[in-house]
């Protein structure tokens, strides 16, 4: 509000208050509220309907049914405050009485509200109240909400056990639904089911065609799922079971290799995030290769920009829907600029500048705004750091770095920034430090195991993970991870290949590395350490060899589609197709 309007209000409401001028009651159980006319119908059509054309000019007492009177004073009240107070205790009343008077600032207030509270316990409701009450947005977020926690609400949300039998099923069969494991999909059902077994045992071959069963391992589908005692009774389940068995063989047998993964039963769901990679030196020069994985297509998917420029050894970090490509080097200057790619527009901007030229600068996120370590300026190795606020568009200088450093790695965790390694212009580092931004100061930690230059550092299960980099003498395989609470580094499992200058992340409890220089070449390589098995695996690979890229993980955009391996609707493989008339 301007300051007019809240003056203005506030006079209004005075007058109220005073019953000046008022020309109209408002009577709820008997109870007498005096308003003005024009206040009411300024907040919600109803009134001015009610004032203008079902009523007669003269008429002054208007009886309101259906509506408590503390609603029908929080809707005045917020005719002339534009406030109201929205609680737990009074949402689904407020916002039936806020629906049943077409009050659209009490609605909003309480859809804000309703967003804010979305647990897995209760976005199934939220998302009903949003169907009868109709909100757009809360609906799309609440019903969003439910996708992307899928797993904890199917297994602790008692509102998932009251889903009519059809919203179930068209929640199982979008491809956003998020799972790690497909088979979580089919103990939701059974879990669904044995609720009320009797009404909803004769569901179990609906539901069962919704599980996309040839992305289970074959024996979880042979020890569990076959023998399950409502798929074992059913005809339908066993020849469903039976078809996805065969699918699954075509798949790893290699028959069939760009059908299977569209066949209904093989189609990947659409991951909640995706790895971006950008940038990076190949060849000889630095590349404008853009690129998105997708970890359940276990595929890495080409963005075409035109409007990209190459960089190699810079930082992205991801934010409020945008890339941002923070300084680096073309092949010729270092730069101080950092660009800003909208991910649903695809449209690049430049914003402010930091305070140095940074190449081989380390970059992580903190609170909504973005970290720019270290770096080399075409002249010096540096120590210092700044830090990027995107609602004003001003880099801040923040207190300098114990080292200097470039070709260092950072991340954050538990409110803090860490940075390990890096190169100081004459020695690989071992060193680490961590900042604080409440106090504005940074502190050295234990150092590392080893020195590491063009190391890949980053956060996980509360330590700090250090990856790969050069030691001075070779390219390294090893990793080790940081314990805050002991102040002490331990020995993780070597990954496969030895690279340094690469990209490194963590989806869905794995950490994946991307490319790099491996001590003879620049490389293509991906692979990827499960925590849970403490092994690393081979990943998809880049399409092109490089060192010295960028990645970062991209989440909640409108259009995630648009960065996913496409997904098609095919028919079942043994089915005929349609005749034509």
């Amino acid at each position: 509000m301007s300051e007019n309007t809240l003056n203005g209000s506030s006079v209004y409401n005075e007058l109220r208050l005073e019953q000046e001028l008022c020309d109209a009651v408002i009577r709820v159980d008997g109870v007498e509220i005096h308003v003005h006319k024009i206040i009411l119908c300024n907040c919600s059509p109803y009134f001015r309907a009610l004032f203008t054309h079902w009523s007669t000019p003269h008429c002054r007492v208007f009886d309101i049914p259906n509506v408590s009177l503390d609603m029908m004073k929080f809707i005045v009240e917020f005719a002339y405050t534009g406030c109201v107070s929205v609680a737990q205790e009074n949402i689904r009343e407020l916002f039936i009485a806020a629906d049943q008077f077409n009050v659209q600032g009490i609605i909003q207030a309480c859809s804000a509200y309703l967003e804010n509270q979305l647990i897995p316990q209760n976005c199934i409701g939220i998302w009903s109240l949003s169907d009868v009450y109709y909100t757009r947005k809360l609906k799309n977020k609440a019903y969003a909400f439910l996708l992307s926690h899928f797993e904890e609400v199917a297994s602790s949300s008692a509102e998932f056990l009251q889903l009519p039998a059809q919203e179930l099923v068209k929640l199982l069969e979008n491809d956003h639904l998020n799972v790690k494991k497909e088979k979580k999909v089919f103990e939701a059902i059974i879990h669904w089911i044995n609720h009320a077994p009797e009404e909803r045992s004769g569901y179990i071959t609906l539901l069962l065609s919704c599980v996309r069963l040839a992305l289970i391992i074959p024996q979880y589908l042979l020890e569990t799922v076959a023998k399950n005692e409502l798929v074992e009774a059913s005809e339908e389940c066993r020849a469903i079971v039976l078809t996805a068995l065969d699918t699954v063989i075509d798949l790893r047998t290699g028959g069939l290799p760009d059908l299977i993964p569209l066949h209904p039963m093989a189609r990947p769901r659409l991951p909640s995030a995706f790895l971006l990679a950008f940038g990076g030196w190949s060849g000889g020069a630095p590349t404008s290769s853009f690129a998105s994985y997708d970890n359940r297509a276990e595929c890495w998917v080409s963005i075409t920009d035109d409007e990209a420029e190459p960089r190699a050894y810079h930082g992205t970090a991801f934010l409020n829907g945008s890339l941002y490509c923070v300084g680096g080097f073309n092949g010729v200057v270092q730069f101080s600029t950092m660009k800003k790619f909208d991910l649903t527009t695809h449209t690049w901007q430049e914003v402010a500048p930091m305070h140095s030229k940074r190449c081989y600068v380390s970059v992580t996120v903190l609170d909504g705004q973005i970290y720019a370590l270290g770096g080399y300026d075409g002249h010096h190795r540096l120590d210092t750091a700044e830090r990027y606020e995107p609602s004003t568009n001003q880099w801040t200088l923040i207190a300098p770095m114990h080292r200097s450093r470039s070709d260092a790695s950072c991340t954050t965790l538990h409110v803090k920034v860490y940075i390990c390694g890096g190169f100081n212009g004459t020695d690989c580092l071992s060193s680490a430090e961590c900042y604080n931004p409440k106090t504005d100061q940074w502190t050295l930690i234990a150092p590392m195991g080893s020195s590491r230059s063009g190391v890949g550092v980053i956060a996980y299960a509360n330590h700090v993970f250090a990856v790969g980099g050069f030691n001075g003498i070779s390219r390294l395989r090893t990793a080790e991870f940081y314990n805050p609470l002991t102040n002490t580094w331990h020995d993780v499992p070597s990954m496969l290949n030895p690279r340094s200058n690469f990209g490194i992340e963590v989806i869905e409890d794995h950490i994946f590395v991307a490319g790099g220089f491996n001590g003879l070449s620049t490389t293509a390589d991906v692979e990827c350490y499960d925590f849970d098995t403490g092994e690393w695996s081979d990943v998809s690979d880049l399409e092109i060899s490089c060192s010295a890229l960028s990645c970062c993980v991209v989440y909640g955009l409108p259009n995630m589609a648009e960065y996913a391996a496409p997904r098609h609707f095919l028919q079942l493989l043994d089915e005929e197709p349609d005749e034509v008339e």
